[in-house]
C-alpha cells in the first residue's frame, strides 16, 4: 500500500466521496432489481446497464477505500518554508521559458494544476522537494530537461 500525503481538507473529501459513494448501492441494486422484473435478462439493456453501474460503483469504492486507508494527514503546524516541502507555497522562475511561476506541493489526489496545486510526486515537485530558496533545480520531464530557479517560499 503506497502512503500518500493529504490537508486535513483533502482527506476529508476522500471521505466524503467515500460516504456518497456507498450511499449509491441501494440505488444501484434497486435499478437492478426494477430491471430484472422487466422479464428476460438476455435482452434487457437496463439491466445490463444497471449491473455494468454497479462494477463501476463497486470498483469506485474500493478504490476510494484504499486512498482514505493509505492517507497520511499532514500537520501543517509542523510545516517551515526553509526548505520546499509539501504544502509550500513555491515562486520559481522557469529558466526555460523565462517565465515566473507559483504552486502549491500537495498530494497526488489533492492535485489541480489550473488552480495552483501541484501533485508533489510530478517530476517538478520532486525537483523542488528539499531545496531552498535561491537555489536552481533540474526537473527531468517528458519534454526534456526543465530548470527552475526557486524564488520564494511560503505558507
Amino acid at each position: 500500500m503506497n502512503i500518500h500525503y493529504v490537508t486535513r481538507e483533502g482527506y476529508e473529501k476522500l471521505k466524503k466521496e467515500l460516504a456518497d459513494a456507498i450511499a449509491q448501492r441501494p440505488v444501484i441494486s434497486a435499478a437492478i432489481a426494477e430491471a430484472r422484473d422487466k422479464g428476460d435478462l438476455s435482452e434487457n439493456a437496463e439491466y445490463e446497464a444497471a449491473r455494468e453501474a454497479q462494477g463501476i460503483l463497486e470498483a469506485r469504492i474500493v478504490n476510494l477505500k484504499d486512498q482514505v486507508a493509505s492517507a497520511r494527514v499532514i500537520d501543517e503546524s509542523q510545516i517551515g518554508t526553509e526548505k520546499v516541502q509539501m504544502l509550500n507555497k513555491v515562486r520559481v522562475m522557469n529558466l526555460n521559458a523565462k517565465k515566473e511561476m507559483e504552486f502549491t506541493l500537495v498530494g497526488e489526489s489533492e492535485a489541480d494544476f489550473a488552480a495552483g496545486k501541484l501533485a508533489a510526486t510530478t517530476p517538478i515537485g520532486r525537483a523542488l522537494m528539499g531545496h531552498k530558496k535561491g537555489e536552481i533545480v533540474e526537473a527531468k520531464v517528458p519534454s526534456g530537461i526543465l530548470r527552475f530557479e526557486i524564488l520564494d517560499i511560503s505558507l
